[in-house]
């Protein structure tokens, strides 16, 4: 009978950073606020300079304080900001062959729930925030970097809902997924060639959910984007589809990326 291995036994360190959080939670500290000095918090756990010292270092990378020097300095509370959270995850997606389909299967439930969500909140400032949005995505022009920039404004669209939703978790997730598209934008370059009808739609779906969302009409909301999720599924689906041998790479392509890339050398150099 094999054995499991046993879980990795935490350090001090990480025991004390948890505990701190903890007390973060409890105190119900904000932004700004203060840990306690260095001094006090090794007398108060009673270990070395070293091990709060890393304690200390493990909340800094999380995004959870700042430690500034010299006089007035410390550690600092800071509220962690998306883009680091979001950038730790799509990293540990990255070599799970993620696809637009699979990003879809959550995607259309969710998007449609956070635009309802933000119904009746929307300020004026938002709504033309979304406006200028539709404006310059009518206005790009033919050329791969700006079929490029039309994409990731069509995400920004969605970002801009998200951001004014009241469930963090949800406005959370559907940022990320935003970014998770983002990146497969890139890595595949689903924006060559261009889609003419995936933009008018997305312009069409954008357009009318604004309008819904100034006439606070939510179960037009909810139906807008049920369509707009499907739709722009079917268009990724079919994108996919479309560059599936674009994305395979030929003998004289690849000759043609060792002599650009020293990591590709390197791999060969070395088989």
């Amino acid at each position: 009978m094999n054995q499991q291995p046993s879980p990795r036994r935490q350090k001090l360190a990480e025991l004390i950073s948890d505990n701190i959080k903890r007390w973060i939670a409890t105190e119900g500290l904000s932004e700004g606020d203060r840990l306690p000095n260095e001094k006090t918090l090794i007398e108060l756990y009673g270990c070395a300079k070293g091990t709060v010292r890393e304690a200390l270092k493990i909340l800094e990378v999380e995004g959870l304080i700042i430690l500034k020097t010299g006089p007035g300095g410390g550690a600092i509370l800071s509220t962690p900001g998306m883009e680091p959270a979001s950038r730790m995850l799509r990293n540990f997606l990255h070599f799970r062959s993620l696809d637009g389909y699979q990003v879809y299967q959550i995607r259309r439930l969710l998007e449609v729930e956070m635009a309802v969500s933000v119904v009746g909140l929307l300020s004026e400032s938002v709504l033309a925030s979304l406006e200028a949005n539709m404006l310059a995505c009518e206005c790009h022009q033919s050329g791969e970097e700006d079929q490029r920039r039309q994409r990731f404004l069509e995400l920004e669209f969605h970002n801009l809902l998200a951001k004014a939703c009241p469930n963090p978790l949800l406005s959370f997730m559907c940022r990320f997924l935003n970014d998770m598209l983002r990146d497969l934008v890139v890595v595949k370059k689903a924006y060559v060639p261009e889609r003419k009808q995936f933009d008018n739609a997305n312009y069409r779906y954008h357009h009318d959910l604004v309008a819904a969302f100034r006439a606070e009409d939510a179960e037009s909301v909810r139906r807008l984007m049920e369509e707009h999720m499907r739709d722009a599924e079917q268009h990724m689906s079919a994108l996919e589809a479309e560059m599936s041998d674009q994305m395979l790479i030929t003998p004289g392509e690849r000759s043609q990326a060792v002599d650009v890339s020293p990591l590709l050398k390197l791999v060969n150099q070395t088989r």
